[in-house]
């Protein structure tokens, strides 16, 4: 066999797995934009940081507040739930990332805490993407999708 061969039938293979875990480590830990609640890795790490920040108000298992549509002395509402029941698969995911990441604005008092500081936004999607996987598919159908550009 020639030595050209050779240095292709042994550098291929090589080539190959380099390129391969290349593009692994690239991706690996590649933060997250979207929602993918069928990501298996996002929704893990989503339901930990849900435990850790979200669970305290809106409930373990998404629950929620008792009585969470009859507002408090303070004049706000409780936590709503996050399951079903709710109204958060009212709301596009861009705009659920946004009232989590900077509230609900200036005008709507909350006993929500702004998570700019504490969440990054790969947190925020992934507790969003675990939200949506706990839900049926009928409800995430109904979910608003994101308004297209306009061109």
């Amino acid at each position: 066999m020639k030595p050209f061969v050779k240095a292709i039938l042994f550098a291929g293979p090589i080539t190959i797995a380099v390129l391969g875990a290349a593009a692994i480590w690239a991706t690996k830990d590649k933060p997250a934009t979207t929602a993918d609640h069928t990501d298996a890795r996002l929704v893990a790490h989503g339901k930990q940081v849900y435990a850790d920040h979200c669970a305290v108000c809106h409930g373990a298992n998404l629950e929620g507040q008792p009585d969470w549509m009859r507002h408090l002395p303070n004049g706000r509402l409780p936590a709503p739930p996050h399951d079903p029941t709710g109204h958060t698969w009212h709301h596009s995911d861009g705009r659920l990332f946004l009232i989590i990441k900077d509230g609900l604005g200036d005008d709507y008092e909350t006993d929500m805490p702004l998570f700019k500081d504490t969440l990054t936004d790969h947190d925020i999607w992934a507790v969003l993407a675990f939200i949506k996987s706990t839900w049926p598919e009928e409800i995430r159908a109904k979910q608003p999708k994101p308004k297209p550009a306009a061109s």
